[in-house]
């Protein structure tokens, strides 16, 4: 018996089962946009990424960063590698890249998924030779312990083993016990539905990734009379009642 391709690391489009078209009209909107502004950081990847751009680190931390964001919610890594292969970088000259992909691919493996990030990972440096790439650790998931967050893990500890002689790559991952409490349990103040962040989720993501991402910034150009004041922001954010 000849053995399954690997999806997870061949470009693929989402197929329209609603029959609106939106998913391809979503990507050609990037198009659109990468055309028509100079991004200093892009962000691509799922709804993780895509629901980042409604949230108030999004407007307080990243905008002023001159960002776009090229997020899918329900994309897996094949979807975004055929959105990579297919226009959404070609356009643009961003100086950071954020990839963040995977926890969608519930019937992949741990390796599968790993292969397909690696794949985005090889199209994205050639498409944007120059650019710093950023590569996202899966979030954990799930209320409670579970296979999924096992999955997760070991993703992350495979990728972060194949990244680390990547020239001109970054792996970022928060750590698990950011999310997960003592008991083992995620919170809604955190995940509202344990997979998507809250605010308060948002926060404790990007304000270390804003971190990693302004750094690599300063590898292109140094900027004397502009500072990010993420202390005070954390404080404004983690005080936000919205």
């Amino acid at each position: 018996m000849a053995e399954m391709k690997n999806c997870a690391d061949s470009p693929e489009p989402v197929e329209d089962v609603q029959g609106d078209g939106r998913w391809m009209s979503q990507h050609q909107r990037f198009i659109t946009e990468g055309k028509e502004k100079e991004p200093e950081v892009l962000l691509i990847g799922d709804s993780i990424i895509q629901q980042m751009r409604f949230s108030k680190v999004w407007n307080t931390l990243f905008e002023p960063l001159h960002c776009l964001n090229f997020g899918i919610g329900g994309d897996q890594t094949q979807h975004v590698l055929w959105r990579a292969t297919n226009g959404e970088l070609d356009d643009v000259s961003p100086k950071v890249i954020v990839l963040m992909v995977g926890t969608n691919n519930h019937n992949h493996t741990a390796e599968q998924i790993v292969d397909g990030i690696m794949e985005i990972v090889c199209v994205i440096r050639s498409k944007q030779k120059d650019a710093q790439l950023v590569v996202m650790g899966v979030l954990p998931r799930g209320q409670n312990p579970n296979p999924l967050r096992i999955k997760n893990s070991k993703v992350n500890s495979l990728l972060e083993g194949k990244l680390q002689r990547r020239e001109n790559v970054t792996f970022f991952a928060v750590e698990d016990e950011v999310f997960i409490g003592s008991d083992g349990t995620i919170g809604a103040g955190d995940m509202y539905d344990y997979l998507h962040l809250t605010p308060e989720g948002y926060t404790k993501l990007c304000e270390p990734l804003l971190e990693v991402v302004e750094h690599l910034l300063q590898l292109f150009v140094k900027v004397d009379n502009v500072s990010f004041d993420t202390g005070s922001m954390a404080g404004d954010l983690a005080s936000d009642t919205q």
